[in-house]
């Protein structure tokens, strides 16, 4: 089963350093630990997703993208190892396709907003996102992982098709972009005297 975490705190971080997976030291805000701390930010958002609905169809498949995400994390913590393959892109891919193949075509876009399921959701797609940019920029100067770019691109798709299935398995449903929307005016300032 691997080493257990007997003591969680070990002082060895106190002066900015943070060891990878292979026991080199780094220091906290290096472009490999920001790569693979925003896909840890990313799993603990898909969590509050799962939480949100947690008996909702999407709710096995987010837990075993949970599970991959540390899989991604084992990637970009430690230089040089290979934890994905092609088949977990194509894997998502083909989620991708069942949960979109019931949805209607896109007119217009899509505000981050529905019930707190799709909410979060679109939360998780923009952390997502980010995730990936840090992982791009990581590989302009070191190894990122072979698939671990490929997948969170596409998770990214999927989190956004997720949060047009759970806005529209609610009386919310989905809230589309008025361009040009007027306004709202708030009611006169109150004035006391």
């Amino acid at each position: 089963m691997g080493n257990r975490l007997s003591k969680i705190y070990t002082r060895t971080g106190d002066k900015g350093e943070t060891g990878l997976g292979d026991g080199t030291r780094v220091a906290k805000d290096s472009l490999r630990v920001t790569a693979y701390g925003t896909v840890d930010e990313l799993n603990s958002v898909i969590g509050v997703v799962i939480a949100a609905d947690p008996t909702h169809e999407v709710t096995p498949y987010l837990s075993a993208i949970q599970h991959r995400l540390f899989d991604v994390g084992s990637e970009l913590c430690v230089p040089g190892y290979t934890a994905l393959s092609e088949d977990d892109v194509k894997w998502l891919e083909r989620v991708l396709d069942y949960f979109n193949s019931g949805l209607p075509y896109l007119q217009e876009f899509i505000l981050p907003a529905g019930n707190m399921a799709a909410a979060q959701c679109h939360v998780a797609r923009t952390t997502c996102r980010r995730a990936e940019r840090k992982v791009v920029a990581l590989s302009h100067y070191e190894q990122a992982g072979q698939f671990a770019q490929a997948f969170l691109n596409r998770l990214s798709d999927l989190l956004f098709v997720l949060a047009r299935v759970y806005a529209r398995s609610s009386d919310s449903g989905e809230v589309m972009w008025q361009s040009g929307l007027t306004l709202p005016e708030p009611p006169e300032a109150k004035v006391e005297q």
